[in-house]
């Protein structure tokens, strides 16, 4: 419920122009008519007769904004890089840049708009209208392996392998991160908590306990590769490293490498203190991170048991090409 009070200067204006005008969110006229149309909008504790209601200096105006309802996602003939599909599941190469299912903003270009043209709607439903048939998901610009549910069975059985996180079963999830410096183990553990960056809305951040929405997080590294800086002798100026995780949390790896002092490569939202650092790349790494605009992560390897069958299945796909030229750029 929004409130807004009238001050002298809209004294005699109609209600919706002065909705329209004085709303927080951007609102059109037409969208406020609507509003009052609907019942949501009232003057002095009172329905106003229509929309052309004229306001006085001192009313109280309120109105209510209904949450928006989500689209249903569409097919569409997106292709897709298929590892292997069966009557209960399918496992491909999520490609950077694009979004797993709809939301606010990406209502198309999905990997579920992809998934429904695929299967010729026969998603629908799996898991939810919204989220038909997937059990986990990648952030839009990480790459890599991902198994999305055919049938019930298997995404009721997919979902609860994922929650396990391979502590009973077969589950295996392990990323290849391109990170600036090293940490300092070449192999090691990260246990901490994870929450709501305190002041950066879309961020997560090691927290202390007691924080609000604070999760347990425990990521197991170890470096693939150490990339040295030919001017500063025995210091790491970029390292390969493989992450495997032991919880889901959102942006967990990003995160736990930050707080190691070792922020991916590109990364928009965690790297932007280290961005100065280019200038120590290679002259052709430098220019191809110059052109790469996303964080250097991709989704190495998955291992699951397989839903009906019980056969424990592994599935590896290299990094893509545009990471494996920046990583083969800057050795």
């Amino acid at each position: 419920m929004e409130v807004l009070i009238v001050s002298h200067v809209d004294d005699g204006k109609r209600v919706d122009k002065f909705i329209s005008a004085n709303a927080p969110d951007d609102l059109s006229r037409a969208r406020v008519q609507a509003l009052v149309r609907q019942g949501n909008v009232t003057i002095n504790g009172e329905l106003p007769r229509g929309t052309s209601t004229k306001i006085s200096n001192g009313d109280v105006v309120r109105f209510l904004m209904p949450p928006p309802e989500d689209a249903i996602p569409q097919p569409e003939n997106i292709p897709l890089d298929i590892l292997h599909e069966d009557d209960d599941l399918i496992v491909l190469i999520k490609p950077a840049g694009m979004v797993v299912h709809p939301a606010p903003g990406n209502w198309s270009g999905t990997l579920v708009n992809a998934l429904l043209h695929h299967c010729d709607g026969n998603l629908s439903g799996i898991g939810g209208v919204k989220r038909p048939g997937i059990v986990h998901r990648l952030d839009k610009d990480t790459s890599g392996v991902m198994v999305v549910a055919k049938s019930y069975r298997a995404h009721i059985d997919l979902q609860e392998q994922f929650a396990d996180h391979g502590r009973t079963g077969p589950l295996e999830r392990a990323y290849w991160a391109l990170a600036w410096g090293a940490p300092p183990r070449m192999k090691g553990k990260v246990d901490t908590l994870i929450g709501r960056h305190p002041t950066r809305r879309v961020q997560r951040a090691v927290v202390e306990e007691g924080a609000p929405d604070a999760k347990h997080a425990i990521t197991h590294y170890e470096v693939v590769k150490r990339f040295e800086d030919a001017e500063r002798s025995g210091e790491a100026m970029a390292s390969l490293i493989e992450c495997k995780l032991e919880t889901g949390r959102t942006h967990q790896i990003r995160v736990h490498l930050t707080h190691l002092g070792n922020p991916l490569l590109g990364d928009p939202e965690y790297g932007r203190a280290y961005a100065n650092r280019i200038v120590r790349l290679p002259h052709k790494a430098q220019s191809l991170f110059a052109e790469f605009n996303r964080q250097a992560l991709h989704a190495r390897t998955l291992g699951f048991r397989h839903p009906a069958t019980g056969e424990t299945m592994r599935f590896t796909a290299e990094p893509t090409s545009d990471m494996q030229a920046l990583i083969d750029s800057i050795g």
